[in-house]
């Protein structure tokens, strides 16, 4: 992930703009305010769109952009000043492009390259080891396609295979080394770290090699999983195993379940129950929720029923405290919480709007044997989640008599302060009465102790008080969701700038045909991302000019805080068809696309507002009516475009 892409995870629109003094309202899945640029308007016509971390003007604006295009036209900052000012909000540290870094990259990359040789190592293995394939398939229930998706391997037995393997092919005994698939002995020289173990390979989010986890195969060896150990590009507590592949499902699910066991990853995904990721083997980091917190905030913690697997649900909750506490430091300015207790918990998850929920499996079993049972049940127990709250009433009513006045008071005593924890006066009201009905008591032994400022005398947890809100104020608030830095047409974005950076002689080329098409040259506008748009203005500018090659001018006046970005467009476009035609022709139709998208969403939005202010009788709905019809038309003329582009290119 670049630095500037790290900035964008890490801070949500909806705060900044919020922030800047724009009351958002909920409208949809999005929110609607009036725009900061000019003061005479009386229509609420500024969108953001949490989701994409975008937002746009349909009024006298009609500019649009993402969070540095926001803070560089409200503060009149450059991109660098606006990439210091965020990435110091997001605590993200700026670091020179160097030399020596550029040499780590070359270094990372070949690390990823060997780890992939071993892939198809480990692979080929298991395929000629039928005793192992037969494991998977019957003992877990893995099919072939599970464990092809998945690249599951085999490590044979044996000191040294790896290692004469991957010698024989040019590789050094320190490459295998730094790679982490050779141990070093104590009296000198190197081993296979990997023996008699199935090979799980880990890739980081985006789908990179990373590491592999081993699994025992004989019973009687010892440890059960063994990890890569920890090199440049595997360290335990900054990977989630699955997250590669589990990353679109968590967007579309909106919720992520974590499981304890890389094989209770798979047989999930298997069912097709793909938004389910594992640590590694160790409780939640505060990078891992970092992570998480880029796709969604509903965490369910799908864990061990017996006593070490509750005992990993506490270290679970206390790693997504700890680590949610220090977003929200970095996000609201809140103070991190040092220990772990469910009253902090409870506070934490509600400022942020974090929803971890605990679903406790039956019987004893794994989630792997729970849905080769029963894939139903599988959904119902991640439905059935409890809150934390709810989690901790059942927790501290297990194996307890519920008729005794004493143990009543006590749970009471523990739980009540929660509930007075919670913010919004619906959720007080609402766990009070689930703890009523829970504990069989009248709710209204609950309210003179919850008024007076406490609970039960003797509990453990007093009451914390909070600045109080005005009426207008609690009213205004937002319900905040995190940004997902990957829209629909970022990708294509991604591949139109690369593909100029690359080529810059083909813009002049592009603009001519989409304006002999009827359509407007590529603009600025045409991409919704601050960087991609400062790409593009560096190469117009290297076409205006003739002392310098059009690709060195362009590298020449790379500022240093798009070379990150610069290396990734190179290497995604490194191996471009070699016939300029077909290029251009790709060109034309990811444009098209992308003003396709864009007029969609911003239709949809105007649809939106429009049909809200016909129901209020708001006299603004045929200001909106125009747009929208303006739109259709745009769209219906680029449509008509892509047809007479499509038509030229068969003659």
């Amino acid at each position: 992930m670049s630095t500037i892409d790290e900035v964008k995870s890490r801070i949500d629109i909806v705060d900044l703009v919020s922030e800047a003094g724009v009351k958002l309202r909920k409208a949809g899945r999005n929110y609607t305010g009036f725009c900061p640029f000019h003061s005479n308007t009386k229509t609420p016509a500024f969108v953001v769109w949490p989701e994409t971390g975008t937002w746009r003007c349909f009024g006298q604006c009609n500019e649009g952009g993402d969070i540095f295009k926001f803070v560089m036209k409200k503060e009149g900052w450059d991109f660098k000043e606006a990439l210091q000012r965020l990435a110091q909000r997001a605590g993200v540290e700026l670091q020179e492009y160097t030399p020596q870094q550029e040499a780590q990259k070359e270094q990372y990359d070949s690390l990823r390259a060997l780890l992939e040789e071993a892939l198809l190592y480990y692979r080929n293995h298991l395929l000629n080891t039928p005793d192992v394939l037969a494991y998977l398939h019957e003992k877990r229930g893995l099919t072939d396609a599970a464990i092809e998706t998945f690249g599951l391997g085999y490590a044979p037995q044996g000191w040294d295979n790896a290692l004469v393997h991957f010698t024989e092919r040019g590789y050094s005994e320190q490459d295998l080394f730094d790679a982490g698939l050779l141990s070093e002995r104590d009296s000198g020289g190197y081993y296979d770290r990997f023996r008699h173990r199935i090979m799980i390979p880990i890739r980081d989010e985006r789908g990179r090699m990373a590491g592999f986890g081993a699994r025992i195969v004989d019973p009687d060896d010892i440890p059960k999983f063994l990890n890569s150990p920890e090199t440049p590009i595997f360290s335990k507590g900054r990977l989630l195993y699955g997250l590669d592949r589990a990353r679109k499902a968590i967007r579309a699910a909106d919720q992520v379940v974590i499981v304890e066991g890389y094989l209770d990853v798979i047989a999930p995904h298997q069912a097709g129950f793909e938004n389910v990721v594992s640590p590694m083997g160790t409780a939640l980091t505060e990078d891992q929720l970092r992570l998480l917190k880029r796709f969604t905030r509903k965490i369910v913690l799908a864990l061990d029923p017996d006593a070490a697997g509750q005992k990993a649900i506490l270290r679970g909750l206390d790693a997504a405290r700890q680590a949610m506490s220090k977003i929200a430091q970095t996000d609201l300015g809140q103070g991190d919480i040092k220990r772990f207790d469910a009253p902090s918990l409870v506070r934490f998850s509600q400022r942020i709007d974090a929803d971890i929920r605990v679903a406790n499996l039956p019987d004893g079993l794994d989630p792997d044997e729970i849905v080769a049972r029963d894939p139903d049940e599988w959904v119902r127990l991640v439905d059935g989640a409890k809150p934390v709250i709810e989690h901790e009433m059942e927790t501290l009513a297990q194996d307890r008599d519920l008729g005794d006045r004493a143990v009543i008071a006590d749970i009471a005593e523990q739980v009540l302060p929660l509930i007075q924890d919670l913010p919004k006066p619906t959720d007080r009201e609402f766990f009070t009465q689930k703890l009523a009905r829970f504990l069989r008591v009248d709710e209204r032994a609950f309210i003179g102790q919850q008024a007076q400022g406490g609970v039960l005398s003797g509990s453990k947890y007093p009451r914390v008080r909070r600045p109080r809100r005005r009426p207008d104020e609690e009213a205004q608030q937002v319900d905040v969701r995190v940004i997902k830095t990957v829209s629909p047409s970022y990708k294509t974005e991604f591949y139109c700038i690369g593909l100029l950076f690359h080529k810059p002689e083909l813009l002049h080329r592009l603009d001519r045909q989409l304006q002999e098409a009827g359509l407007q040259r590529l603009i600025n506008e045409d991409f919704g991302y601050t960087d991609h748009q400062m790409l593009l203005d560096l190469i117009r500018q290297s076409l205006e000019q003739d002392k310098t090659d059009h690709y060195q001018y362009v590298m020449d006046h790379l500022p240093e805080a798009l070379r990150e970005l610069a290396e990734e467009l190179l290497k995604q476009t490194e191996k471009l068809d070699p016939v300029e035609e077909r290029l251009l022709e790709e060109l034309q139709r990811s444009i098209i696309k992308l003003r396709r998208l864009g007029l969609n969403e911003s239709l949809n939005q105007l649809r939106f507002m429009q049909e809200e202010a016909q129901q209020q009788g708001d006299l603004r709905a045929t200001s909106y009516q125009e747009q929208v019809l303006q739109h259709t038309r745009l769209l219906r003329d680029l449509d008509y475009a892509g047809r007479k582009l499509s038509l030229r290119r068969i003659e």
